[in-house]
């Protein structure tokens, strides 16, 4: 998720000074908007597993500028023993502000999950909570008319000007079963995660050391009991954080 925190603080404390209030207007009249684009990484890692291991990754392209981007998410999972992936997911969005801290998002997602791949229609806002936490909540519509939604919560404790805690949450939900891809209807998946890093670079290089839980629930845990797969996987990881 994109962190908003020294731009949103940077802008509350101009506003409150007045330094920008005389010049804003005239300024936004003879600029233009200003583009700009990015790559973040927020997990480029490897999980050690008790049963497997697994090389994951979770991160996003953006450009566009403060009234709109263009932004691509990837996400997954490969399995180090079996050679394959255990989950795919990519999204093409178009994203807007819709308040000081939140902005709204609509696109696509693509993922190929245990079972069949699907296409869905996205449908999101993402931001600041108060307190600093950042939220991004999806909902989701398949091709085949099946509805989901996705919670995912992440805060940034700063021990020191480098070392930060990273304990983050994602908690999936399905409002009908999808036999095909193998979601059961309700409390689908949760994926609990602490993660220590440093920043070596400034931000732009943050490697870290940390835990990863998995946890599938009802009939989510049914399908993969009937493949043979876990049902809950705890982790240690090993990766990095990365800034373009």
């Amino acid at each position: 998720m994109e962190n908003r925190y020294l731009r949103a603080l940077a802008a509350g404390l101009l506003g409150s000074t007045g330094l920008v209030a005389t010049s804003h207007s005239a300024i936004a009249q003879e600029k233009e908007p200003l583009f700009y684009y990015g790559v973040t990484v927020e997990q480029l890692e490897y999980r050690i597993g008790r049963n497997s291991d697994v090389y994951a990754w979770d991160g996003d392209a953006l450009a566009g500028t403060d009234d709109l981007k263009l932004r691509l998410q990837s996400k997954g999972e490969y399995e180090k023993d079996s050679s394959a992936f255990e989950t795919l997911e990519n999204q093409l969005l178009l994203q807007t502000p819709i308040s000081t801290f939140f902005d709204a998002k609509a696109g696509v997602r693509y993922d190929m999950p245990r079972g069949y791949d699907r296409l869905y229609g996205v449908l999101g806002v993402q931001g600041l909570a108060p307190q600093w936490f950042e939220i991004d909540a999806d909902l989701f519509l398949s091709e085949k008319g099946d509805v989901s939604a996705r919670l995912d919560a992440e805060y940034e404790l700063l021990i020191t000007n480098r070392i930060i805690l990273t304990p983050a949450a994602e908690i999936d939900f399905a409002f009908s079963e999808d036999t095909e891809a193998e979601v059961g209807a309700g409390l689908s998946t949760a994926e609990l995660g602490l993660r220590l890093s440093y920043d070596l670079i400034d931000r732009a290089v943050s490697p870290y050391v940390g835990v990863h839980y998995e946890r599938a629930f009802g009939d989510t845990a049914s399908f993969r009991r009937a493949d043979g797969a876990d049902v809950d996987e705890l982790f240690l990881v090993i990766g990095t954080r990365l800034l373009f």
